[in-house]
């Protein structure tokens, strides 16, 4: 086998040197755009920042695309000249609780905007309400995700009427960590409201409760509509996570006409005396007593058991 030619590996040898040293100008030597400082500029006032910056993913330079491998802090934050020229009052983004969240989103996006979590953030509900990242997430942090605290305390910490919720008698595993709110829903948008994994609540509900999804040879009208005519999702006072107890609940469906009165009973109506006829009505307070299997039956239009 015929050996290189010297020109030749000299010629290959030569091309990759130039190679890396044009990776390496173009993304730690290039020459700042106009009104840029660098980062050792912003480090002289904002030393603490700078430090939780460098141990972040966002600071690691050897990762493409980074703000580490690009401009640095001004990545994010925008030409830094303006901002020294005033003595450090204005003249960059700032990341505050004020300020619009389209506009501290921007450069965000500019980067994650093609990850498959974000391709439905323009359609959700958090976008929409002027939510931002910053409002979740910590640039500078080294937590996972950049997270600024955990769930369910992240989520909370805005949704204040699920708190009291997710503490009650009846309520799924969030409070005990065999659920978290990104089980069921997707923070960073959705195609429904309340930005769920699913098209629809039911099929949402049907990811656990399979047993629950049928077919039945007779359905239970409300139970294929939407769970959430009977159960209240994130937690409940009332058992299995129901709106209402039994036989109430039912009553706001079954009312007069259904085979037997669904009055509300009084302990006039009990198995007091010697005559029970017209007395012992209080079998219908319990509902479920005879109609149990209310999410559907297979032998039972009247859903028995």
């Amino acid at each position: 086998m015929e050996k290189p030619n010297k020109a030749w590996s000299f010629s290959v040898f030569l091309l990759v040197s130039l190679s890396l040293l044009v990776f390496n100008f173009a993304v730690y030597g290039q020459e700042k755009p106009s009104g840029y400082v660098g980062s050792d500029a912003c480090k002289e006032c904002h030393q603490e920042y700078f430090l939780s910056y460098s141990k972040s993913i966002h600071g690691k330079k050897a990762i493409p695309g980074s703000p580490g491998a690009t401009q640095g802090c001004e990545s994010c934050h925008g030409g830094g000249a303006v901002h020294i020229e005033k003595g450090g009052k204005g003249g960059i983004l700032a990341f505050g609780k004020k300020g619009d969240g389209r506009i501290k989103s921007a450069p965000c996006l500019t980067c994650h905007e093609n990850s498959k979590e974000m391709l439905t953030w323009s359609m959700g509900r958090h976008m929409s309400m002027g939510v931002s990242c910053d409002s979740c997430h910590m640039v500078h942090s080294t937590t996972k995700n950049n997270l600024k605290a955990l769930e369910p305390g992240l989520c909370i910490g805005c949704h204040k009427n699920i708190r009291n919720q997710i503490s009650r008698q009846s309520r799924h595993p969030i409070q005990e960590g065999k659920m978290r709110c990104t089980s069921c829903h997707t923070p960073h948008g959705g195609l429904t409201n309340k930005m769920l994994k699913t098209d629809s609540i039911t099929e949402l509900c049907y990811k656990c409760h399979t047993e629950k999804r049928g077919p039945y040879a007779f359905e239970h009208p409300p139970v294929s509509e939407n769970c959430i005519n009977c159960h209240s999702p994130h937690g409940s006072n009332h058992t299995g996570l129901l709106t209402r107890r039994s036989p109430q609940l039912c009553q706001g469906c079954h009312n007069l006409g259904f085979g037997h009165t669904s009055n509300a009973y009084t302990l006039q109506h009990g198995f007091g005396g010697k005559a029970t006829a017209n007395k012992n009505r209080f079998f219908a307070q319990g509902c479920l007593n005879c109609h149990g299997n209310i999410h559907g039956s297979n032998r039972s239009p009247i859903f028995e058991r």
